[in-house]
């Protein structure tokens, strides 16, 4: 019979070499545990002492306690009764008590994020919303689209509509696809469940987070068929780990079609929405820190947390053969940001399938290029590289329109993180449902307008990028290869 401690009893082992948390209703000893905690030792010690569920349970999957700490480490049960009763924030409880509006009466992704934001926690928020240094990238990325023009055709038959297309050699229901979003059960219960659920009726993709708040096997369970899946991969330092989850994806090929490695955060930027949300050891007295693995650049954000033990020695040469070992999926690269990189990703062909133009969502490193800029720049040095892989592009999609205009420049794939995650926020399920219904209509609003019938009939023709096409970069191709925009030296 498992033995049953009081708060009281639990509350006495807070300290660095003797560390309880009490976690759905389990008193477990983490003291060993606290050096190698991937989000470093300070935030458990934060919640030593105490029932940590309310902090942990929207963060890690189901399982992973059991996996990281020793059977013995779980010391028995808590007396519920001991506990004290959370105090209700006023604010959040007119808030609870007023409720979100009505899906159907929210118009764009705009309405949506502020429904979302005043839903989910000041925590969650900053999370979602931070980008690097002054998000100069996060908000040309969005900026980017509305210097495009669009050029309509008239006098065409724009009864029908069709947005299927097909992705890595799988048939889908729209080009547009949920980039991998980290933690969404820090916006709702029903997490990244909710979101394959949510896009289902679409027959949309999605790449499901190295850093999912639920498992990858929760995560499609009871998806519709045919339903794609990819996984994103942040390769580990400790290489094994990688590994493992390889097979795991592996194991479920009727779901996981690909792997999406990426490559545009080796080390996290600096986030400082992200970082200021948090207290983590801020306030814990110098002598309650774990001297070993406490050395985190940028401060305690969610962000720093999630990348520690993220390997940042990847190559060209080593990498690639690596996955070939562990994996026969193809591979998406995410996070090209220059031509030079797509023209070496299609050089990988067939291992790679597809690159995804990316800049993180502006979360990395603030003033790297939009997508846009990058596409731009293949067509300009290397347009042989759209024949060679599929180009996808994530980043700053607010509308329909945006999602189009891409496509007219050669992108096969549009991916959106925010949007989903802040969907989930204002809904739940419902709520990501809507956010794709209304970006789904502005993109055949936008198409029929244009005379478009088919998303593979979209071509530059139908856009005035030159605004755009200033900014980009015009410097030497620096490829390998004669006769290809060699300047004049004068």
């Amino acid at each position: 019979m498992a033995k049953i401690f009081d708060a009281a009893e639990l509350a006495k082992h807070n300290k660095p070499d003797d560390c309880w948390v009490c976690l759905y209703g389990d008193v477990w000893d983490v003291t060993e545990f606290l050096p190698s905690h991937p989000g470093g030792s300070s935030i458990i010690l934060k919640l030593a002492g105490r029932d940590a569920t309310e902090e942990y349970d929207p963060i890690h999957p189901q399982g992973t306690l059991e996996s990281n700490l020793k059977p013995e480490a779980k010391l028995g049960k808590i007396d519920p009764d001991t506990l004290p009763k959370p105090e209700a924030d006023n604010a959040q409880k007119d808030q609870d008590e007023e409720g979100p509006p009505e899906m159907r009466s929210l118009l764009n992704l705009d309405e949506i994020e502020e429904v979302a934001t005043k839903q989910i926690s000041k925590k969650c928020w900053a999370y979602y919303y931070s980008a690097g240094d002054d998000l100069i990238s996060k908000r040309l990325n969005n900026e980017v689209y509305k210097q495009i023009l669009l050029r309509p055709r008239v006098f065409v038959d724009c009864t029908k509509c069709d947005l299927t297309t097909s992705l890595v050699g799988h048939n889908v229901g729209m080009p547009l696809f949920v980039a991998p979003a980290a933690m969404a059960r820090l916006a709702h219960p029903d997490g990244e469940l909710g979101i394959a659920q949510g896009i289902s009726q679409f027959g949309a993709m999605q790449i499901i987070s190295n850093n999912a708040s639920m498992t990858p096997e929760q995560i499609v369970e009871g998806s519709l068929p045919g339903q794609i899946f990819g996984w994103q991969l942040y390769v580990q330092n400790e290489r094994k780990k990688s590994e493992d989850m390889l097979v795991r994806i592996n194991n479920m090929p009727d779901k996981y079609k690909f792997i999406c490695l990426t490559l545009d955060a080796p080390v996290p930027g600096k986030r400082e929405h992200d970082e200021k949300s948090q207290d983590l050891g801020a306030k814990l007295p110098v002598t309650s820190a774990v001297k070993s693995g406490e050395s985190r650049p940028g401060g305690g954000g969610v962000g720093q947390q999630l990348f520690w033990g993220t390997a940042a020695d990847l190559t060209w040469k080593n990498t690639l053969p690596w996955l070939a070992k562990h994996t026969s999926l193809p591979i998406v690269l995410k996070g090209i940001q220059t031509h030079e990189d797509a023209y070496l990703a299609a050089q990988y062909a067939p291992q790679v399938k597809a690159i995804i133009l990316s800049n993180h969502g502006g979360r990395a490193l603030d003033t790297a290029p939009p997508a846009i800029h990058t596409l731009l720049e293949i067509r300009k040095y290397c347009p042989e590289v759209l024949s060679l892989v599929e180009v996808w592009v994530d980043g700053g999609i607010k509308r329909g329109t945006d999602v189009v205009k891409a496509l007219c420049l050669g992108a096969k794939a549009v991916g959106v993180g925010r949007a989903a995650l802040f969907g989930l926020g204002a809904g739940g399920t419902e709520g990501v449902n809507r956010t794709f219904e209304i970006l789904e209509a502005e993109m055949k609003t936008c198409m029929r307008l244009l005379g478009v019938e088919k998303v593979s009939d979209l071509r530059p023709k139908h856009i005035n990028s030159r605004a755009v096409e200033r900014d980009i970069y015009d410097g030497e191709a620096g490829l390998e290869k004669l006769g290809l925009w060699v300047k004049a030296r004068l």
